[in-house]
């Protein structure tokens, strides 16, 4: 009997495979830093192979062109991003709510909340107020007004743009910007300004999943129930980035910078004030550029230095010194806008330096008055006084003495060994004429 031929095994079925969801988390003040770690982070997830994006955001707002920045990458991106307010206590204030707005899915976590979005003027002029803005609405407005008229309605206009983009409550993002409304999460998600309410990030997968969402020009399902996820930590640039960009770092860079350089020149030679001076103030340069700099008071500061360094070099018993740090403190205080959240430069570290400032200007002052009342060295009383020589001397020949703890080069009509005890005769010039004691 022939045995049939066994049958040829079945193909392998195709591997099962997870989708990977990326998570970019946003705390603290949006500036260079985060909308860089944002498109950093945002491109390593798509070609890391992700299938969504969760942002995790709580901040207090911060700065305009940071968040614009973020939103263009958001609305660019080839992923689709769940924008979520976490953890519980978080908020999206300010430039954090306009983000919310963008994103393909908007959720927060309980005891979070957003608004407050009314736009900061960095020139130092305040939103008018809702009443204020109809008010000019049939009229032309003027000055700085004006300004704030144009500034208020660009931001109007763009939230009211995102949130007819993702089908939002737009009435309801107005005025968030116009009146600064706020709202807390349940609130939110009553109003249509967010999709849902999510407990934690598992939970914020679960309810996003199979719904139907625009990614650029396509529409696209969510499938994440039982997708991992990965979190995306800032790179070692952006990090470094987010350290010089704090207003308070930058402030102390620049101080480090302008010191640096006055103690080079006062101290020619001496490399190290110099080279370290020169890049703190090239750095913190760099740094003020990213914010929202008061440029008169970083002039008031260069000034108070100035000061502080000629009453150092030219004593005038305090008055340039009292100026330079009355400058300098006025400076300090004007040279970024404590407006914009979580960019002003922390009051303590101006005061500790101010402090510092008038502690050595108090020295200075004292150091003057002492040494007028000093004893004055003159030909005559330098005739009496003995010192020892620092190196051996020839005869005829000259070398360095210490006299009174000050180093005069002296000359001898005989020949000593270093460390012999002579005794001034005459002075010429800065030349001194010993003998041997």
């Amino acid at each position: 009997m022939q045995l049939a031929a066994a049958p040829p095994p079945a193909p392998a079925g195709p591997a099962v495979t997870h989708a990977m969801v990326a998570q970019i988390a946003l705390d603290g003040p949006i500036g260079p830093a985060a909308a860089e770690y944002f498109d950093d982070a945002s491109q390593r997830a798509l070609d890391d192979g992700a299938v969504a994006i969760v942002l995790r955001l709580d901040t207090p707002g911060g700065l305009a062109d940071s968040m614009r920045q973020i939103i263009t990458s958001m609305l660019a991106c080839k992923l689709p991003v769940l924008v979520y307010v976490a953890p519980d206590g978080a908020r999206a204030a300010s430039a954090g709510t306009y983000i919310l707005y963008a994103g393909q899915i908007a959720a927060m976590a309980p005891a979070t909340h957003l608004g407050a979005a009314t736009p900061i003027q960095l020139g130092g002029t305040t939103p008018m107020p809702a009443a204020a803005s109809s008010a000019l609405k049939d009229k032309p407005a003027e000055g700085d007004d004006a300004e704030s008229h144009k500034a208020l309605n660009d931001s109007i206009a763009y939230i009211r743009s995102l949130a007819q983009l993702r089908g939002r409550n737009a009435p309801w993002a107005e005025q968030a910007v116009r009146g600064a409304a706020t709202l807390t999460a349940s609130e939110a998600a009553q109003q249509h300004v967010i999709d849902f309410v999510a407990t934690d990030v598992a939970d914020l997968l679960a309810q996003a999943d199979g719904r139907q969402v625009q990614v650029g020009d396509r529409s696209v399902m969510l499938l994440l129930k039982s997708a991992s996820v990965r979190n995306y930590a800032p790179g070692a640039r952006t990090r470094f980035l987010a350290v010089i960009t704090n207003p308070t770092i930058a402030y102390l860079l620049l101080l480090a910078g302008m010191f640096g350089l006055v103690m080079e020149a006062m101290h020619p030679g001496a490399m190290l004030p110099g080279i370290v001076g020169g890049i703190c103030l090239l750095v913190g340069l760099y740094a003020l550029q990213l914010l929202p700099v008061n440029y008169a008071g970083l002039a008031l500061m260069a000034l108070g230095v100035g000061l502080l360094v000629a009453e150092a070099v030219n004593p005038t018993v305090g008055a340039l010194g009292a100026g330079g740090v009355v400058s300098f403190v006025i400076g300090s205080v004007m040279l970024m806008k404590a407006d914009v959240p979580g960019y002003g430069v922390n009051l303590g570290v101006i005061g500790g330096l101010a402090f510092g400032a008038a502690t050595l200007l108090a020295l200075i002052v004292w150091l003057v008055l002492r040494s007028r009342r000093a004893r004055q060295f003159n030909d005559v009383a330098m005739a009496a006084e003995s010192g020892e020589l620092l190196e051996p001397v020839s005869a005829g020949g000259e070398a360095w003495v210490m006299l009174h703890g000050e180093r005069w080069r002296v000359r001898c009509d005989s020949a000593l060994p270093a460390g012999a005890q002579v005794r001034v005769v005459r002075r010429q010039g800065l030349l001194l004429w010993v003998v041997p004691a």
